[in-house]
């Protein structure tokens, strides 16, 4: 399908608007996954709110040069079938979705990756996708952080509930020897 010098343009800003705003981009070969396959990878990945982009290596060169991502070394990458997975500021769930894939299909094969601007390998991604996602990791650090908080209400608790027990105690008490008091006196006279 040929394209027109203009097309091919907006294109490259287009795919240049999309890369600035991702701090995270994986580099892709899809060789060996046919449609369907790639229909069904898109929709994992959109599904984490990530883009999944097949793009023509000089097309994606350019766009990398607008955005200034020129010296991440993704240009040494950029041969053959490549596909940019655009994941934003998470780069745990899109790295999930990509060797889980990888796991289950043999491809797409992670060329490199490029992470808040450092360039990450294969290896460094599968990484990643081990670690827990930030969701997972934000209610571990609140369980931590409440934890402290409910043993010492809990504490205090203890304190309160012993405290109202020895007021009972002594109220009790009060009311005993008052009665005492009072039947003796009344025994007296």
């Amino acid at each position: 399908m040929n394209r027109t010098k203009a097309q091919k343009q907006e294109m490259v800003t287009a795919l240049a608007g999309q890369v600035a705003g991702s701090a995270t981009i994986y580099v892709t070969d899809f060789t060996g996954l046919n449609v369907a396959r790639i229909t069904d990878l898109r929709r994992r990945l959109r599904a984490v709110g990530v883009e999944y982009v097949v793009v023509k290596n000089t097309l994606a060169r350019r766009a990398l040069t607008e955005t200034q991502l020129k010296d991440g070394g993704l240009d040494q990458y950029l041969a053959g079938p490549t596909a940019l997975v655009l994941a934003g500021a998470d780069p745990v769930s899109a790295a999930k979705v990509l060797t889980d894939f990888a796991r289950e299909f043999e491809k797409p094969s992670i060329k490199i990756g490029l992470v808040e601007g450092k360039p990450v390998t294969q290896a460094q991604v599968k990484r990643l996708a081990a670690l827990p996602s930030k969701q997972q990791m934000l209610a571990q650090l609140g369980g931590a952080l409440q934890a402290p908080m409910a043993g010492f209400l809990g504490v205090l608790n203890g304190l309160f509930y012993s405290m109202v027990g020895a007021l009972e105690a002594l109220k009790d008490k009060r009311a005993a020897d008052s009665a005492d008091t009072t039947g003796a006196a009344g025994a007296a006279s």
